[in-house]
């Protein structure tokens, strides 16, 4: 009898520890899919403030964002170069978001023509208090069989938390594909569908690779993505996939992730 009570209260133990363990490593993988979806908000944003501003090398747009305090453009260098400026201090945009610093925008052609490479790079540049750091480089392709003009897209950097608590490593490469808006002069009703892959490094150091399993749909006039999936595979074999969805059109912040066939709604930046 003795030795059962003593079997049964190893087991217990045993069972404490793993789920103790189970929990740790569940904290500690919890921030990848808001790690991830926020690095691919802030550096998809950096995108819309260009388009925004200026997609093309003879002129500028109506700021729709707002805050911008200077705009320079430089149609003498080679390749063509704007400057977007918001200024040493927060400023909250007419999409809701606070920006400051600045973006270097480079075009070597103008944004519909093809083979041309439009690099961002930011400078200080912070959305909502997180600093972006890194660079996105976008490359017209053409049109696709559909008609449709598509992009090359490839992006790398890092986003550092307001209190500098924690720093996420992203990076992807991505087509981007204009299958709204196309025809007409207005920007707002443009909407491009993203599809791809990437990885990244969470705050807490652990590496993962993302599918995007369902095109992503991003609208000019929505600062987040409003539909789409992507499948993150954590690298190390004891965290599970995840898989988030980012809804079904509605323009926020909102989106679900399932692990283990548990489903939990987040938010990011």
């Amino acid at each position: 009898m003795m030795k059962n009570k003593f079997l049964i209260l190893v087991l217990i133990l045993a069972s404490m520890v793993v789920s103790c363990r189970k929990e740790r490593r569940d904290t500690l993988g919890a921030s990848i899919s808001t790690d991830n979806s926020t690095a691919e908000n802030l550096f998809s944003d950096m995108f819309k403030v260009v388009e925004d501003v200026s997609m093309n090398t003879e002129g500028i747009r109506e700021d729709i964002i707002g805050c911008v305090d200077t705009i320079i453009v430089d149609t003498t260098s080679n390749p063509k170069t704007v400057l977007i400026d918001f200024g040493n201090n927060d400023c909250t945009g007419y999409d809701g978001r606070m920006r400051k610093g600045k973006l270097h925008i480079t075009y070597t052609g103008r944004y519909r023509e093809v083979g041309t490479e439009i690099t961002i790079t930011p400078e200080n540049y912070t959305v909502n208090g997180n600093l972006i750091e890194g660079q996105k480089i976008i490359e017209n392709l053409g049109l696709n069989a559909n008609g449709q003009m598509h992009y090359s897209v490839v992006a790398w950097g890092t986003v550092t938390s307001p209190s500098n608590a924690w720093t996420v490593t992203w990076q992807a490469e991505r087509t981007r594909t204009w299958v709204e808006g196309q025809s007409t002069p207005t920007l707002l009703d443009d909407v491009y569908e993203i599809t791809g892959y990437g990885n990244g490094v969470n705050r807490n150091g652990i590496p993962y690779s993302s599918t995007i399993s369902q095109a992503l749909r991003a609208e000019i006039g929505c600062p987040w993505i409003v539909s789409g999936s992507i499948t993150i595979e954590p690298e190390p074999e004891e965290y599970s996939t995840r898989y988030i969805d980012f809804g079904d059109g509605s323009c926020n912040s909102a989106f679900t992730v399932t692990v283990n066939g548990q489903e939990y709604e987040l938010g990011s930046d």
